[in-house]
């Protein structure tokens, strides 16, 4: 094979490896590199409840989702009334309960659609690591695949007005956070009449094993944010932790260092709740207020190393996602806005494809299966989509309760959290 077609090949392969899912992994918040992406072909696109593997009863609520590895599924729950913490793991061939670890807590005023347990967790073959918030503390907890406490990193206190959400992600040897906190002065929600508290933002690295904080770079305070990083690695490049939030817009991270390698110096004027998103040349975040968002950008980024600085490829500002986070696949991208417009764009230059309005509001985000979109309204209906240049809506399949979680999908399997039971679907012929 010639060099520069076996260069190709491995280039191929290492994206490859990051962006889709693994077959038996979906080990974070919208599975490998955030990407919502996976190859499955055992997932149906119609079903009833005589369909599901098995359907469980969970210990409470939460909006966190389900996160799988090696046949083991584990979801968080928060009771709304004590704050108690709970983590569970389940057999994902059985719905079995492998174990539980509850984690006692105290209640505090946020959002009226948030919860105890609304941060997804990330997993390994070393275990899953947590976020627990009070407005005492924010709270990464480590646990190994039996449930036994590995260690606990409290990162300071909590200064929010509508509670947490940002997910935890693993990075080689690092467990990665984006705290992001609120500038009470300048919240809409702040008081009239006593102190109004700046919080301390940071994204910080910490040891995978030890739970020792390698590296905490601190970020400008504003509106606090909720979105969860992704690994961004240019060709010839070193990867890189791609955050966003309101005062820093879109900023990449050296994970070895921590030091900031560019950022896009335009500040979002709402909060960050998106997540931002790959496509081939692009970083895609976004920003919003209420029910809806205000501007999704596409960034080309920049490279300390060539001593380039990132531009603006283009801005949408027509009919945006505030929560639901963007799905880029087959150079489409896909826009699942709360209140139920739905936008397919050229993700390489923003064109609009088609945008159209299905019914149901929409917390959680989608996911590509097999070449169709999946998304779960929040009163609990899932809505599938053909993924193309088409708009169409094949099915639409109550699961009979509210759900702001968005499905996990691993070993051909779906896994479907509503607000107390998880759900298992496909994975047979």
């Amino acid at each position: 094979m010639h060099r520069s077609s076996l260069l190709l090949t491995i280039l191929v392969l290492l994206a490859s490896s990051m962006n889709y899912a693994d077959e038996g992994e979906w080990s974070r918040f919208r599975g490998p590199n955030g990407t919502g992406i996976s190859e499955a072909t055992t997932v149906p696109v119609r079903w009833t409840e005589k369909d599901y593997n098995w359907k469980i009863d969970l210990p409470g609520p939460g909006h966190s989702s389900p996160v799988v590895w090696d046949k083991r599924i584990f979801v968080t729950c928060g009771d709304p009334t004590t704050a108690l913490r709970t983590t569970l793991c389940v057999d994902a061939q059985t719905g079995r309960t492998l174990w539980k670890h509850e984690e006692p807590s105290q209640t505090y005023g946020q959002h009226r659609d948030n919860s105890y347990a609304s941060a997804t967790p990330t997993v390994d073959a070393d275990g899953v690591v947590i976020t627990w918030t009070t407005p005492k503390a924010v709270m990464l907890l480590a646990l190994d695949l039996q449930g036994r406490e590995l260690w606990r990193r409290n990162l300071g206190p909590l200064i929010s007005l509508q509670g947490s959400g940002s997910s935890p992600i693993l990075y080689q040897d690092l467990v990665v956070l984006a705290n992001d906190q609120e500038d009470m002065e300048r919240s809409p929600g702040r008081r009239k009449d006593g102190p109004n508290p700046a919080g301390r933002s940071f994204v910080v690295g910490v040891d995978r094993k030890s739970g020792e904080i390698r590296w905490q770079t601190e970020t400008k305070t504003f509106l606090a944010g909720y979105s969860t990083p992704c690994v961004y690695q240019a060709e010839g490049g070193r990867p890189e932790l791609i955050f966003s939030n309101t005062a820093h817009g879109i900023m990449a991270v050296d994970p070895t260092t921590g030091e900031v390698t560019w950022e896009f110096g335009q500040p979002f004027l709402d909060r960050a709740v998106i997540s931002p998103v790959l496509a081939p040349g692009l970083v895609i975040a976004g920003h919003g207020a209420g029910i809806r968002g205000t501007r999704c950008i596409a960034v080309r980024p920049g490279s300390s190393g060539q001593g380039t600085v990132p531009t603006l490829a283009y801005a949408i500002t027509k009919s945006l996602p505030m929560v639901p986070t963007p799905l880029v696949k087959d150079g489409r991208l896909f826009l699942w806005g709360d209140d139920g417009v739905v936008s397919c764009l050229r993700v390489a230059t923003g064109e609009t494809v088609w945008r159209e309005r299905v019914e149901g509001g929409f917390y959680a985000s989608p996911v590509w299966v097999g070449g169709y979109l999946y998304n779960v309204s929040k009163n609990g209906e899932v809505v599938v989509l053909a993924a193309g240049d088409a708009f169409e809506v094949l099915h639409r399949i109550p699961l009979g309760e509210s759900s702001y979680a968005t499905p996990a999908v691993a070993g051909g399997v779906m896994t479907l959290r509503t607000n107390s039971h998880l759900f298992s679907l496909g994975g047979r012929r």
